[in-house]
């Protein structure tokens, strides 16, 4: 573990960086993983890495989406299962499928990753016997579960896959995604588009879909209200402000 003084500024996000390179290590995440992050650590920069307003609301209104959903799916890659194994673990155990689902596919990378997420709570990892494909993508993220993906009612795309999104929408599928860039083809084409850092969507996705639970009107106003294209035009607003503030 990388020995850095919890009061270091820096501190979540090298502990962040430090879980990429020991995925790496371990064969979770690939070389273009780590500079994903990287592009990504750029723009959390300009949100003052914290989760403003209108990703708050997004992330609610995600919520309900998903708890309303016939066979919600969550959809994860290698970056996902080393920085937040234990959080895709907590919602697995809410009723929400998860399936691995790999641009830089190999049948021994995705037994790593599922035999990861198993060790840390999550159930039932969809992904090893892909028996389906999505029409339209020529690379080896189309390869996916009957079970999962592809009978899925609801997705969720934490990080940059706008083709894929597209793809899944032009299914009849509804789509959320987790992107920090507001201007991605992800955030622009999916129906949902939180603007955030994935550690913080899924813990606060957590708390919200325990909220839901225990109330369904709770948040439900901001649900029923969203705008995506408002969403992704204030978090525009709010990075380029970045640009000139404190951040």
């Amino acid at each position: 573990m990388l020995s850095v003084p919890e009061d270091h500024p820096r501190y979540e996000s090298l502990l962040l960086r430090e879980r990429l390179v020991r995925g790496f290590e371990m064969g979770l995440v690939v070389e273009a993983g780590l500079i994903a992050h990287g592009r990504g650590e750029a723009f959390d920069y300009l949100l003052g890495e914290e989760t403003v307003e209108w990703a708050d609301r997004a992330t609610l209104a995600a919520v309900h989406c998903m708890y309303r959903s016939e066979n919600p799916v969550l959809s994860v890659n290698g970056n996902v299962a080393a920085v937040v194994p234990d959080l895709v673990g907590e919602l697995s155990r809410r009723g929400i499928k998860v399936e691995v689902n790999l641009f830089h596919r190999s049948e021994e990378r995705v037994k790593k990753i599922i035999s990861f997420l198993r060790e840390h709570g999550v159930i039932d990892v969809l992904g090893e016997d892909t028996d389906m494909l999505i029409n339209d993508l020529s690379h080896d993220r189309a390869y996916v579960s009957e079970e999962g993906i592809y009978s899925a009612d609801t997705v969720l795309v934490p990080l940059e896959d706008g083709d894929r999104v597209q793809a899944l929408r032009e299914m009849g599928k509804t789509v959320i995604s987790i992107d920090l860039n507001p201007l991605s083809r992800t955030s622009k084409t999916a129906d949902i588009s939180i603007v955030d850092n994935v550690v913080r969507v899924l813990k606060n996705f957590n708390k919200y879909w325990m909220r839901v639970e225990e109330d369904g009107s709770f948040g439900i106003d901001v649900y029923k209200s969203f705008d995506n294209e408002e969403n992704l035009r204030k978090m525009e607003e709010i990075m380029r402000g970045g640009f000139v503030g404190d951040n």
